[in-house]
């Protein structure tokens, strides 16, 4: 999530009581973003220590910590009790939440070319863009962006919350959910799906892809161009899929994983780990097919080899 404006790490720190900097307290902060999708101008937070090394070692230039520790060269730090709190904070001063209170909202813009079907709702600062097709009962959550020639079918929900909670004490403590839901040009999207936005970074459908109905997409994933989505595949937050990559009907993909380019899935796997592009996969958990295969036969024949093992043995 980017900043309306840059910030300077002194006056953040103020802001948010901190106890201490460590580094170069005029830096000015561009934006607001995850561990996983951070760049360089990022801040973001790491509050339990074995995610000290990753946090530090990150592309960010500036993180909220709970401890002092020796930054990386490049790196500021800011010192706090509750980087979490802090963070959630900062998201929603720069997402604050703003009721609906129409079917369409104000701030939304729609371009005269695209059709808009009875009970579609658009939340705050919605673009659709041109030629694009949004049947009845859609709903359009704050701050997406919809590319030229989208058709997105019946009672779709776009920028549902991130299903993303910090266990506390208390229980669950929910994020605030800032990020973007981004559909380039030439999407399809089916009946009845969901896509969530990203707890401060953006879940980004690629051009040209086309998703089938009742097809759930997790917070800040990231689907490249001219895929294919079958019915009930359901991809975990934050995982990064190729270009031209088909999964089939009830493939479930994992959280935080990568699936290369022109990887196809076949329907029913569950995938829970990296896939390497070009290569077909299958199962549970996802294999390469001809693998897969040998051992399905390999398998089969188990207890024949069993019986003529006894036969053997007698």
């Amino acid at each position: 999530m980017k900043l309306p404006s840059p910030i300077k790490v002194i006056d953040l720190a103020t802001q948010l009581a901190a106890t201490k900097i460590i580094g170069n307290q005029a830096f000015e902060i561009t934006g607001i973003n995850e561990i996983h999708k951070v760049v360089t101008g990022d801040l973001t937070f790491v509050d339990i220590e074995k995610y000290y090394q990753k946090a530090l070692t990150s592309s960010a230039s500036v993180i909220l910590i709970n401890k002092e520790v020796e930054p990386p060269i490049g790196k500021t730090l800011i010192v706090l009790a509750e980087p979490f709190e802090a963070y959630n904070k900062l998201v929603r001063k720069y997402r604050p939440f703003h009721p609906l209170n129409a079917l369409i909202s104000e701030t939304s813009f729609v371009h005269p070319s695209s059709i808009l079907e009875p009970n579609v709702i658009l939340g705050n600062h919605v673009k659709i863009g041109k030629n694009c097709y949004i049947q009845s009962n859609v709903t359009i959550r704050d701050y997406s962006i919809i590319g030229n020639n989208v058709t997105i079918e019946s009672g779709s929900i776009i920028g549902a919350d991130a299903f993303y909670y910090k266990p506390t004490e208390k229980g669950y403590k929910k994020w605030r959910s800032g990020g973007r839901i981004i559909i380039q040009d030439h999407v399809e999207i089916g009946a009845g799906c969901t896509i969530c936005k990203g707890v401060s970074g953006d879940t980004i459908i690629g051009a040209g892809t086309k998703i089938d109905c009742q097809v759930h997409i997790g917070h800040g994933v990231v689907i490249g161009e001219n895929c294919l989505m079958a019915a009930q595949v359901g991809i975990g937050g934050k995982t990064i899929i190729g270009n031209n990559v088909i999964l089939y009907g009830q493939v479930g993909v994992s959280a935080r994983l990568k699936i290369g380019d022109n990887v196809t899935v076949l329907a029913k796997s569950g995938v829970t780990k990296n896939l390497k592009a070009d290569y077909n996969y299958f199962g549970y958990p996802a294999g390469e097919v001809k693998r897969m295969y040998k051992e399905l036969a390999a398998l089969r024949s188990l207890p024949d080899l069993l019986k003529k093992w006894y036969k053997d043995k007698d």
